[in-house]
């Protein structure tokens, strides 16, 4: 449908296609409602989104020119009436700022580079995977849209025929493990190699124009975030039927850095009893302190002599020893040294509970990077009837004088639209409705470094990393390091997300973390001492993004039925998000149901023998007998394992997977 022939009347009219807008939209569409979703950009989920290495220099040169809407827009005076009055709307985002850019390794010809490396052979053990990125990133994509290769080129989402799946080894017992599932993407290729890494010296160095050639094998996130495996998000990714847009791989690490060294945390029962770190005395200590967390709730009198201290005092109260107050306080817990016993404890217990759901670290990462899960839930909305317009914006409100509710919108074709609400991203809102509003701030730094910050025998790691504050009152620091087989970075790269809060512009907040951990490739000239264990950092991006979550809605001058929907928060989780789409939901259709399960395809009925008439095809899904197969690795085809489970699955614990592929579910998913 052309954007400049619209319809004329909508339910709600949603602006930004970022995660609240696009589970709004979703929602809406959901339970019938006719949803207009727009976005002044050319590409979909906002602050939220994921880009190709070359899409990601064009946002980088948009950024630089200025952030002014490219939308060209047409005269609406004469779509006013009397009696109504116009509320204008920004054309500026000014969310991104202090952006800076730096390229570390050789920005020369890759036929130099290939001259003066001579004929030195990759020694990558995975081999690289043809995956075209076409419609990610800077390109535009209808949300229906589910080809990710151009033509003459495929990806499978199930392993290919003959090709052996690889299992991580089972964990004997946890504090919550549970069945997983899991699919051969290349991790078992690992497996064939040899027990000891190739050696450093015989790997190949990699170019700029190495990596602008293989611009399209990054999926570069602009926010950094991880899904927690009992979170609200991939809650609501099962319920609503929403996770088979998409599939999800396991966090294998969890990582910490204490004194110099990047240190493994040892945070599942098996993780602990196995762990060198520990001495069996520290081991029966974590144990019994993990324990008590899982269920604090049960055990007020260990806890209610502390509620005015903080949790770092609880925890030398606790007598734990100086390395497992330094495991829970910064990689498991999360929290600074000055958060209140309760907030450590919820966080500590969240953490826990989590654990062993879908492996043996609680976090979760979509394949493909976070800016997919917006775009999926934009397919929801699309396949109930919602219109998709992209390049495309709101000029304006239009509000009834003596109600002072918005009645209308005029977009940027000059089109007016009737609309009973509207929801809109805070980037669109103009300085002149906001009373004195102070926004916090995120530091972000993207980096593409040549190897893990922890080498291993398995190459193919997801890692988080926590840092705590290198001095006093500075931010702890939250890294997370994506292998290749993500599909967020080329073969023999790896793609480094750095996150604080602000303090100063992101480079001078992040920039002594960025050093202390990584080393930079050698000049043009210079050799490579070889002495340096540390990744070498071949790109670097830092730029600080605006963080409108603390940011009360009594704080716009606004009519009671535009909602606005803050961007991305500093924490690890999407919690804010989806608590904030549900509850404008509820105001735009009170008393239905949030995101009921879409039906599966082979749930659908259609009446009569003829063909699929207009507007069929969306009724209930047919009830379907409950799953009460036992654990085992299934093929997709035959079961198409769901990310919850049923019971009996999620209590096997048979093994660790290392994917999750949540495409199609054969049935309904049943809740715990």
């Amino acid at each position: 449908m052309a954007a400049d022939n619209l319809p004329t009347e909508f339910d709600v009219v949603i602006l930004g296609t970022g995660l609240s807008e696009s589970v709004i939209a979703a929602a809406c569409s959901r339970v019938g409602q006719r949803v207009l979703h727009v976005d002044r950009r050319t590409y979909y989920a906002g602050n939220w989104a994921s880009f190709t290495f070359n899409g990601l220099l064009s946002w980088i040169e948009e950024y630089n020119q200025g952030c002014q809407s490219t939308v060209e827009t047409v005269d609406w005076r004469d779509k006013v009436d009397s009696g109504e009055e116009i509320l204008l709307l920004s054309t500026v985002d000014t969310s991104i700022s202090n952006l800076e850019v730096f390229c570390y390794t050789s920005e020369e010809p890759e036929e130099e580079e290939e001259e003066k490396k001579g004929a030195a052979a990759p020694t990558s053990p995975q081999s690289p995977i043809e995956v075209s990125e076409g419609d990610k990133g800077n390109q535009a994509t209808s949300p229906t849209d589910d080809q990710r290769c151009p033509e003459g080129e495929t990806t499978s989402d199930t392993p290919r025929e003959g090709q052996p799946e690889q299992q991580d080894e089972a964990e004997s017992s946890g504090l919550a493990e549970e069945q997983q599932v899991q699919n051969g993407d290349g991790e078992e290729q690992s497996k064939e190699q040899p027990s000891s890494p190739a050696p450093m010296e015989a790997k190949k160095k990699i170019s700029y124009a190495k990596i602008i050639k293989e611009g399209r094998r990054f999926n570069i996130d602009l926010v950094s975030k991880l899904m927690y495996s009992r979170g609200l998000l991939v809650d609501l990714l099962i319920k609503s039927n929403v996770s088979r847009y998409a599939e999800f791989k396991n966090v294998n690490r969890i990582l910490t850095y204490r004194q110099g060294n990047v240190e493994q945390v040892p945070c599942s029962r098996a993780d602990v009893f196995g762990s060198k770190q520990l001495t069996v005395v520290e081991k029966r200590m974590l144990m019994k302190f993990l324990t008590f967390c899982l269920d604090y709730e049960q055990y007020p009198e260990e806890y209610q002599d502390f509620t005015e201290q903080t949790f770092w005092e609880f925890l030398q109260s606790k007598m734990l020893t100086d390395n497992l107050q330094h495991f829970v306080l910064h990689s498991i817990a999360m929290v600074p040294p000055e958060a209140r016993i309760k907030e450590g404890l919820r966080s500590t217990q969240h953490f826990l509970r989590s654990l062993g759901r879908y492996g043996n670290t609680p976090f979760l990462f979509p394949i493909y990077g976070l800016g997919e899960i917006p775009q999926c839930f934009c397919r929801m909305s699309a396949v109930f009837g919602g219109i998709y317009c992209l390049r495309h914006s709101v000029q304006c409100l239009v509000l009834d004088k003596e109600t002072g509710r918005c009645k209308a919108v005029i977009d940027t074709c000059g089109q007016r639209i009737s609309c009973s609400h509207f929801v809109v991203e805070d980037g669109y809102i103009r300085v002149e409705q906001r009373k004195g509003v102070e926004y916090r701030y995120i530091s972000r730094a993207v980096l593409i470094t040549d190897r893990s910050l922890l080498q291993s025998d398995l190459e193919q790691q997801i890692s988080l990393v926590t840092v705590p504050p290198l001095e006093p009152g500075a931010p702890a620091v939250r890294v997370v390091e994506l292998c290749s087989s993500t599909m967020t970075c080329m073969p023999g790269t790896y793609l480094v997300h750095l996150t604080c809060s602000s303090l100063g512009s992101a480079l001078e907040d992040l920039g002594p973390v960025v050093s202390k951990l990584f080393s930079k490739p050698p000049g043009a000239g210079e050799e490579d001492a070889g002495g340096d264990e540390r990744p070498a950092v071949l790109w670097a991006m830092y730029f600080n993004m605006r963080d409108s979550t603390g940011v009360e809605r009594s704080s716009y001058e606004l009519p009671s039925n535009v909602h606005v929907c803050s961007g991305p928060d500093a924490l690890l989780g999407s919690d804010h998000a989806i608590r904030l789409a549900e509850e404008v939901f509820h105001q735009l259709a009170p008393g239905e149901d949030f995101c009921p399960p879409a039906p599966n395809p082979e749930d659908i009925i259609y009446d009569g023998d003829g063909g699929q008439g207009e507007g069929s095809g969306f009724g209930k899904p047919v009830p379907a007998e409950e799953d009460t197969a036992g654990g085992g690795i299934e093929e997709e085809t035959a079961a198409k394992d769901k990310m919850e489970g049923s019971k009996k699955e999620e209590t096997s614990g048979e093994s660790s997977a290392e994917v999750c592929k949540v495409l199609h579910p054969s049935a309904p998913i049943t809740e715990e």
